[in-house]
């Protein structure tokens, strides 16, 4: 697995259109999901008509946390108003949103009997709040039928949203976690997320924890695009500027022919590297793997950020 880390500084060149698929390591495979609780899962989720980001977004660790019957929420529908070029969930006009959802998740929690939950959602530009008030409504009914669960929420960027409506409203609900990716470094946006802003999204995790600090911040990206290490670097320097406690960074990985085309595979020493250099510049939690993604082992990371937040505090006493 030897590259050199001074190797990897030059970024990797686009691979010509039409080349051959790069083949993936050892290190990415994971097995086809079979377990009974895995059945058990999909089975709850079709009887509560809910969605979730593991199967809409093709992730290749289903299988593990759906046995562990952990599973990420998707809220405000399966259709995304956007077209992202590394998202697999499908882009087109959303139906209305369901009223009765809130409650649906939070009897799904029950019935999973979650410690710690993350609701995510697609994106709703065709609503004036960009759902905003739906993650607040979901948030409250989960914390009514289950008042020791804790709530992490994955959102949209509420671009060219009105803040009152839409961050106030995020941080009054008070989620434990709110987390919101970055995705990817300012030079690949136009490619990868074209209908995104980053300095809108840094934004956004900035705001919601002025106005309330006890909230912890969350974002992610993806590498394997043909991203400088620099460029990874620059942005951890970004988050951390906009006081983001916790940073996950994961392998990018084609849903499809028609989706970006993955650059390189990067080796996990490379992740370990980005994990020493994540904690050197502050953040309390850092998950950093090939398979990492936003949601994978949240309830174990969310305890652990917790206690490195307690220590923190400690030792300004």
């Amino acid at each position: 697995m030897g590259s050199k880390m001074s190797d990897i500084a030059a970024p990797t060149p686009a691979l010509p259109e039409g080349a051959p698929k790069l083949r993936k390591p050892s290190w990415i495979r994971v097995k086809a999901p079979t377990s009974k609780e895995f059945q058990n899962t999909t089975e709850m989720m079709r009887s509560k008509k809910l969605h979730t980001v593991c199967e809409e977004a093709a992730c290749p660790n289903i299988g593990e946390c759906w046995s562990k019957k952990h599973a990420t929420v998707m809220i405000l529908g399966d259709t995304c108003t956007r077209a992202c070029a590394f998202c697999n969930i499908k882009t087109g006009v959303p139906n209305t949103v369901n009223p009765h959802e809130p409650h649906n998740v939070a009897e799904a929690v029950v019935q999973m009997g979650l410690n710690h939950v993350v609701i995510t959602s697609v994106d709703r530009d065709d609503l004036e709040d960009g759902g905003a008030q739906h993650f607040a409504e979901t948030i409250a009914k989960v914390r009514a039928l289950n008042p020791n669960t804790t709530v992490e929420i994955l959102t949209p960027d509420f671009l060219r949203k009105d803040e009152k409506i839409t961050i106030d409203v995020i941080a009054n609900a008070r989620p434990d976690v709110f987390n919101h990716n970055i995705e990817t470094v300012p030079r690949l946006y136009k490619t990868i997320r074209p209908g995104a802003r980053y300095f809108n999204s840094l934004h956004l995790l900035k705001s919601i924890k002025e106005r309330n600090p006890s909230i912890f911040t969350k974002s992610g990206l993806m590498v394997g695009l043909g991203e400088m290490k620099e460029e990874v670097l620059q942005v951890m320097d970004d988050l951390r500027a906009a006081d983001v406690d916790f940073i996950t960074i994961g392998q990018y990985l084609q849903p499809t022919p028609k989706h970006a085309q993955i650059q390189r595979y990067v080796e996990p020493e490379e992740f370990e590297y980005y994990k020493r250099m994540a904690k050197v510049k502050g953040f309390l939690m850092v998950a950093s793997s090939p398979l990492t993604r936003s949601s994978y082992h949240a309830d174990r990371d969310f305890a652990e950020m917790r206690t490195a937040r307690e220590k923190q505090l400690a030792e300004k006493i």
